[in-house]
């Protein structure tokens, strides 16, 4: 194209800004940089078409910036759970219920699901009682990241084993790349959000949220703060918690936790 006004720029800005929404929704970046990206798209289309006809909401899309979660995730509700994963089954997406499934059960990034090595993964559930997740992770770490496997991660392991393409190891169909998967418009995990959506589930993160906040409770015998309103748990706990967690959902700061169990004040 000659002239960038005669893009349907709208259509093209709404893409971009909806990647941008996947991607904090995978935890791949954070709000603010999200936010910061869209409003460089709108001052971009400004300076290139000589108006302010094409913007896009960097809130609508990305959300707030607040780092403290205050509000529990509604994933915490197993059989709100169950019935999207059902639905999305239903509607033809196994391995969006797959990735659900996965994401609430172990915590794993929406790629971490999709990337996983599921035979690896079946290997070491059977023998260590807990898996390993390299593949996929945010910034290609990969240093050791041992998620602990019970009765229901090992169900979702099994449902996602079922549910992968014939040939691969991973969710993955061997004529796919990732990017037609789970982040195009027409890819089974981004059909899959509508479906979450009407069962009251804002997306795949809320899931790995619903961990985090299970896992604390766990731990520390306390509701999160985020479904409490306020810490109950002891400090010294509190913060074995956060630690525990944020190694199994490869975080390396423990201020990270704010935005999945709430505030430790």
């Amino acid at each position: 194209m000659r002239d960038v006004a005669k893009i349907d720029n709208q259509e093209l800005a709404a893409t971009y800004a909806q990647h941008m929404r996947d991607q904090v929704e995978a935890g791949e970046i954070s709000v603010a940089t999200a936010q910061n990206r869209i409003s460089s798209v709108n001052t971009i289309f400004a300076a290139l078409r000589g108006d302010r006809q094409v913007q896009v909401s960097p809130s609508e899309y990305a959300g707030s910036r607040s780092a403290v979660r205050t509000e529990a995730p509604a994933a915490r509700d197993i059989r709100r759970v169950q019935s999207a994963t059902e639905a999305l089954r239903e509607a033809g997406l196994p391995r969006a219920a797959a990735v659900l499934e996965l994401a609430r059960t172990l915590g794993v990034r929406r790629e971490e699901a999709v990337k996983a090595d599921l035979d690896r993964w079946s290997r070491e559930a059977a023998r260590h009682g807990a898996v390993n997740v390299l593949e996929g992770t945010k910034g290609g770490r990969d240093a050791p990241r041992w998620v602990p496997i019970g009765e229901a991660q090992r169900r979702a392991l099994a449902s996602a084993v079922a549910a992968r393409p014939d040939g691969s190891h991973n969710l993955i169909a061997p004529h796919e790349r990732y990017a037609q998967l789970a982040i195009s418009r027409g890819g089974e995990i981004a059909q899959g959000r509508a479906i979450l959506q009407q069962h009251g589930l804002p997306g795949y993160h809320d899931a790995r949220a619903a961990y985090a906040c299970q896992r604390y409770e766990q731990i520390t015998g306390c509701p999160a703060p985020a479904v409490a309103g306020y810490r109950q748990a002891p400090r010294d706990l509190d913060r074995q918690a956060r630690t525990t967690i944020s190694a199994e959902l490869g975080h390396g700061r423990l201020d990270v936790l704010t935005a999945y169990v709430g505030s430790s004040r």
